[in-house]
């Protein structure tokens, strides 16, 4: 049976703020085909509760915000990319507002201001450009409507992407790479999309671990890909752990904002102790890898489960209109959080690294960009700043559009075909489904918030097990998304498992127990390739 081919200017796997917007900017020049795995809502844009983060105050600054998100990213940012990423914030936000209609929250009467501001972790001002407690969930409305409307883009559900197309140079390298095989879920075929120019926006890969704020569809394609392909890596050992996450029998992983302790919010422990004031000048407001990092040691120390936030010293009514929908989620499992504390734990929450970028989005491989949380532009550093990954997102998506045409590269004349060979349908389904379970353990259990040489190389040297028996199993049987996603979370979990042994300190969100001071000479990033290896 022939593969179906599907030809486009632009192909962009993945329909997150960084997509859409990256389809929207480049429309006028030629077709768009956006894919993407599950329903097009299904993304980690629309999780975002606390917002995007931009200058607006008088009392705020650019340099201000550049020196917030250097301090937090502990000498790994990279000060250019910060830069523009910064000043480019204000405009790319108003243009959200304006040309899309993004109904951000506005200022009190008489403000001079074009936006409310909040306050999370890690600012030193207000800054926080946000819709109550929906953020993402506001911009991604927006942005799939103006989609919806463009003639130009083709946005099509439930079609996973299976690998990178790219032609072989005969010294084994490639010559770029110019689309994707993608399993469409309703045809249970394997599909040819063919591009000049191919974007990865596919999110992060916090399901490679077993609790995450995460929605199910993180789980590092895009890394996982890419790497195959042959592009470059870097600093995968710094994945973000959120620190408040609810905690309750009766509610699956649930975020609650940091932008709760930006309006004053106070973590306790059960005895209703401020455990963060002696810990940090900012106390509850730290940096999110030193708030995760103290729950944690809090939860060993006293053997609890959870410690809580405490909202109850605010005006009730102030809590609910700013907070409906965390208000209401917690209501639903019944806790008042106008009078009762909320009970919370630390959960996977940010990919830091990803796919190396330069500003613009651009990777080693020619015609393969990346943008959003798949990429590693140098944003982040060692740990994010609050409320910057939508900025990033936003400001990439921006430079890849600008720069996509001359980046882009001849799509071939013909492809070759799927070949399913003597694939058969799978009769070991639980084979799937406990490697799953066991890869999440082991990634949570060996290669969390706190790690050892022992435990990394422990989690190695099973990932390596799992991942022969995935790739035996993959040859062997017909492709299904469970399958699919499972070989690319045990080669993520792998990778990450491979940078943080060679981080030999501890810097922001990586931080073992072997190495437990931050070392100058480490002052680098980690970066890694299937012909290179790791190296830094």
């Amino acid at each position: 049976m022939a593969t179906p081919i599907h030809h486009s200017r632009y192909l962009v796997l993945g329909s997150g703020l960084a997509g859409l917007y990256f389809a929207l900017e480049v429309a006028d020049r030629g077709s768009v085909t956006i894919i993407t795995k599950d329903a097009r809502e299904r993304s980690n844009t629309r999780l975002a509760q606390g917002g995007i983060s931009a200058v607006f105050s008088p009392d705020d600054s650019i340099d201000d915000h550049i020196a917030d998100t250097l301090n937090v990213g502990i000498g790994l940012c990279h000060e250019p990319m910060v830069r523009r990423a910064v000043e480019l914030g204000p405009k790319l936000v108003k243009d959200l507002h304006s040309r899309y209609g993004v109904a951000f929250d506005l200022p009190e009467h008489g403000s001079k201001l074009p936006f409310a501001l909040g306050r999370e972790g890690g600012h030193s001002q207000r800054r926080v450009v946000h819709r109550q407690d929906k953020t993402g969930a506001e911009i991604g409305r927006a942005l799939i409507e103006a989609v919806a409307r463009h003639p130009n883009i083709t946005l099509r559900e439930h079609v996973v992407a299976v690998d990178l197309l790219s032609g072989s140079k005969a010294n084994g390298g490639h010559d770029g790479c110019f689309g994707c095989y993608a399993l469409d879920i309703q045809t249970d075929r394997v599909a040819a999309f063919v591009a000049e120019t191919t974007v990865l926006a596919t999110g992060g890969a916090g399901k490679v671990y077993r609790y995450t704020s995460n929605p199910d569809v993180a789980t590092g394609d895009g890394l996982a890909m890419a790497y195959r392909l042959g592009a470059e890596l870097s600093s995968l050992e710094f994945m973000q752990f959120h620190p408040t996450c609810l905690h309750h029998p009766e509610a699956k992983i649930f975020l609650i904002s940091e932008a709760l302790r930006g309006e004053g919010g106070i973590l306790r422990n059960l005895h209703g102790e401020p455990f963060m004031d002696p810990r940090h000048p900012m106390r509850s407001l730290a940096p999110r890898d030193v708030v995760a990092r103290e729950i944690d040691a809090e939860l060993k120390r006293s053997g609890a489960r959870c410690v809580v936030l405490d909202m109850t010293h605010l005006d009730h009514e102030f809590i609910v209109k700013r907070f409906p929908t965390i208000h209401a989620r917690c209501m639903s499992v019944g806790i008042d959080m106008r009078v009762q504390h909320i009970p919370v734990v630390p959960a996977a929450h940010y990919t830091c690294g990803g796919v190396s970028v330069d500003p613009f989005g651009r990777s080693s491989i020619p015609g393969l960009m990346a943008i959003g949380e798949v990429a590693m532009s140098g944003m982040h550093g060692a740990c994010r700043l609050a409320s910057n990954s939508l900025l990033e997102a936003i400001v990439l998506a921006k430079g890849a559009a600008d720069v996509a045409d001359d980046f882009s590269r001849p799509a071939p004349s013909a492809v070759e075909p799927w070949n399913e060979g003597d694939a058969v349908n799978s009769d070991e389904a639980v084979m799937v489904a406990a490697n799953w379970e066991e890869v999440r353990a082991l990634m949570w259990n060996f290669v969390g918030i706190v790690r050892s040489d022992k435990r990394l190389e422990r989690a190695r040297r099973r990932l390596i097990m799992i991942g022969e028996e995935i790739e035996e199993y993959y040859w062997r049987f017909r492709l299904t998304r469970d399958i699919l996603e499972l070989r690319n979370i045990t080669l993520v979990g792998r990778l990450i498992v491979e940078s943080a042994a060679a981080r030999k300190e501890s810097r922001g969100l990586h931080y073992t127990l072997d190495h437990p001071n931050l070392d100058p000479r480490w002052t680098r990033d980690i970066r890694l390739d299937r012909r290179r290896g790791i190296f830094s």
